[in-house]
């Protein structure tokens, strides 16, 4: 039974039910058809000569192979993602579709671990949206975003704000709508991933929070729930705050400035699935990168390395925002 709602801004109709998609609004249309445990028949017939290699990830196992292997056919049509447990997801080039099947023991649920961020975030950049490799809460009306390579502790910090009672719009991938003069955020869906060590300190115990899939140790904190809200509509993107190292300075956590160059730098290295950008997108995500950085304020927060006090780095991003954020603009 197919089911279809809005995540990230598009309408996605799925053939089976993901659970990490449940309560999510109905779509106006439906932009991306979404097939799992089969892949286009078209392929079928396709040698693996017919396949040109596209990337390579440099993270590899212990015998050399790669841990993602992303090819496409001669003609360009159609992208084929291969993950090291077998996972193979199939992506055409506009964007519109997307074909997945996985070896056992795995599930649909595993496997909609891959398509809830990589999957639908290379989507997003074959239909020309630009993401960050970010999180974003919402604080008075408006999305400050979380930016960071991974391990800095994005997902953490959305947690940890959503036990202050403040909504989060999303978790590790952030979907920018281009108004020109202004950005805002898509919402994504109502769950933040964590590790299990992040769960403990947050929440007292590993199995505070259940498990996204029982061949999997993250664990998510459920956004559905009358305790932590998940912010339901795009909000105007308000700040960026780049999360640094964490320090072992008496005086962490700390917010510095950040100049416009740098900010700069370190969104290029930080939007998301860069790596399968051709030319003419890296050229436009440029474009749209730099006149991000001349209207969003941006700061450093370096968190410290206890982590009992990551409340404090939020309360510090809340003061923080609170008096150099621009007025709310209602558009």
């Amino acid at each position: 039974m197919s089911f279809s709602c809005s995540v990230y801004g598009l309408g996605v109709q799925v053939n089976v039910p993901i659970a990490g998609l449940a309560g999510l609004p109905l779509p106006r249309q439906v932009d991306v058809r979404i097939a799992l445990g089969s892949m286009p028949r078209c392929l079928e017939g396709v040698a693996r000569d017919q396949w040109r290699e596209y990337y390579l990830s440099p993270d590899r196992d212990d015998n050399g192979e790669p841990h993602i292997k992303v090819s496409r056919t001669q003609a360009g049509e159609y992208f084929r993602i291969e993950y090291l447990d077998g996972t193979v997801i199939v992506v055409d080039a506009h964007g519109s579709r997307v074909w997945a099947t996985w070896p056992d023991p795995a599930t649909v649920e595993d496997t909609a671990t891959y398509l809830l961020g990589p999957t639908l975030g290379f989507v997003l950049r074959l239909r020309g949206v630009t993401c960050l490799h970010a999180s974003a809460v919402a604080i008075d009306g408006q999305a400050v975003a979380l930016v960071g390579p991974t391990g800095r502790g994005k997902s953490s910090t959305a947690a940890a704000f959503a036990r202050l009672h403040y909504p989060v719009l999303t978790d590790d991938v952030l979907a920018l709508v281009d108004e020109g003069d202004r950005f805002k955020v898509q919402p994504a869906y109502p769950r933040v991933r964590l590790w299990p060590q992040s769960v403990e300190s947050l929440f007292g115990s590993v199995d505070a929070l259940p498990l996204i899939t029982p061949l999997w140790e993250k664990r998510f904190l459920d956004l559905n729930g009358r305790r932590y809200r998940f912010q339901r509509e795009p909000l105007p993107l308000a700040a960026i705050y780049f999360l640094d190292e964490r320090s072992a300075d008496p005086l962490a956590p700390r917010i510095e400035n950040v100049s416009v160059r740098e900010g700069l730098m370190a969104l290029v290295s930080d939007t998301y699935t860069t790596y399968l950008l051709d030319k003419p997108m890296r050229a436009k995500e440029f474009d749209v990168l730099s006149r991000l950085v001349e209207r969003v304020p941006m700061r450093r927060a370096t968190p410290s390395v206890d982590f009992s006090r990551i409340s404090d780095l939020c309360a510090l991003i809340i003061d923080d925002f609170r008096q150099k954020a621009p007025t709310p603009d209602r558009r």
